[in-house]
């Protein structure tokens, strides 16, 4: 379901389009009228055919490092695999997770798993349709985990 997670972003391609002259009366602003249709379709589409809708950055900033992350759809029983696989996410750190584009849940349930205690914060529900960005963060004087999501 998950594809991977990666430590870096890849840059949204818009082409540029430019409108044509031609000699022919009125020939100009349809071409110019045909290339802004283009181009608004060029902007609000997906930035490459392999994104997914429910791709997200995380980001730790919680003070430690993170050796497990887990997402799963909500109305699973299961966590999947540990999307970070062998790699850990330190303090500052941010993984780029990508799922594949056939996937149309939205709901999901995200996990992680802290390097130092085994110790864990869940979040559910999230609706990774609508959230581009998960930043965590951790309070030591209360003992809890929370997260953002932009």
């Amino acid at each position: 379901m998950l594809a991977s997670a990666a430590n870096s972003l890849s840059s949204p391609f818009v082409p540029a389009v430019s409108p044509v002259h031609s000699r022919t009366k009125g020939y100009p602003m349809r071409v110019f009228i045909a290339a802004a249709i283009v181009a608004i379709f060029a902007l609000t589409a997906p930035a490459s055919a392999d994104e997914a809708k429910q791709d997200f950055k995380l980001i730790n900033k919680t003070g430690y490092e993170l050796k497990a992350l887990y997402v799963s759809p909500s109305k699973s029983d299961d966590w999947q695999d540990d999307v970070l696989g062998q790699a850990v996410l330190g303090d500052g750190q941010f993984a780029n997770v990508h799922f594949s584009p056939k996937v149309s849940v939205c709901k999901f349930d995200l996990k992680v798993v802290y390097s130092d205690d085994d110790s864990s914060a869940v979040w559910s529900n999230i609706d990774l349709c609508t959230v581009e960005k998960i930043t965590i963060h951790y309070n030591r004087e209360k003992d809890e985990t929370r997260a953002t999501f932009d």
